[in-house]
């Protein structure tokens, strides 16, 4: 079984639906035989990083509210990020482009380590205020979780990956992704929100079930629950 996983390391919600995710699978009892791909998608793809700029401004300015209420929302979300073990930092959070993040992940992919990649860039972002769109740090971050900096390094000065990143969102276009994270399982069954652990527990066990019957995305059954949507809106 295959579990695809459209989402983006600056989406509060993507963070949540990983770890809730993950807490159902430990339970699943076809762990074994599922594999996990994470897929690239920017919810902000013109994001700058602008120094100085938090990201309760950013959201005021999108919302059209005050600094103040989107404080607020940011608190109400890291409440929620609280109760699946998650330490979210607003107050240090630097808002980035995420493109070379995800060219990151794609590269770690190669080595079998895009899940420990997706974890730490997670973590640099929503807990440690790391800048994600500087390369020195991506490249450091690279060789926390066990790829050749220099290599990183390499890779953040070119265009690899560039196409894989790209690939990655014009899937998600073809398939109706309105917003992350959205989980897709065998091409069949979509997920899409950070879903209770229970929702995604049920999903695979319905996978599971219909593993060998040929079926179209299409033709999918679909739930829904918190997300980002494409315009950015969380």
């Amino acid at each position: 079984m295959k579990v695809e996983i459209w989402s983006d390391i600056v989406c509060p919600f993507c963070y949540i639906g990983k770890r809730r995710f993950e807490n159902a699978l430990e339970e699943f009892s076809g762990k074994s035989d599922v594999t996990v791909q994470w897929r690239s998608f920017q919810l902000s793809p013109d994001t700058k990083y602008l120094p100085g700029k938090t990201i309760h401004e950013v959201l005021a300015e999108k919302k059209g509210w005050t600094t103040e209420e989107a404080r607020r929302m940011n608190e109400q979300v890291s409440a929620i990020a609280a109760n699946e073990g998650l330490n979210y930092q607003f107050d240090k959070t630097i808002p980035a482009n995420t493109f070379n993040a995800h060219r990151l992940t794609h590269l770690a992919a190669k080595y079998n380590l895009q899940q420990q990649a997706e974890e730490k860039l997670f973590a640099a972002y929503f807990t440690e205020g790391k800048n994600l769109e500087d390369k020195h740090t991506l490249a450091k971050l690279g060789s926390e979780i066990g790829l050749d900096e220099n290599e990183v390094s390499d890779m953040l000065s070119g265009d690899a990956f560039t196409e894989e990143v790209e690939t990655d969102s014009y899937e998600a276009q073809q398939i109706g992704v309105r917003g992350v994270p959205f989980f897709v399982i065998d091409r069949k069954f979509a997920v899409s929100g950070a879903q209770p652990k229970e929702v995604f527990l049920k999903a695979l066990e319905t996978a599971k079930k219909d593993w060998e019957k040929e079926s179209s995305l299409a033709a999918a059954s679909s739930v829904e629950n918190d997300s980002c949507s494409i315009d950015g809106d969380c």
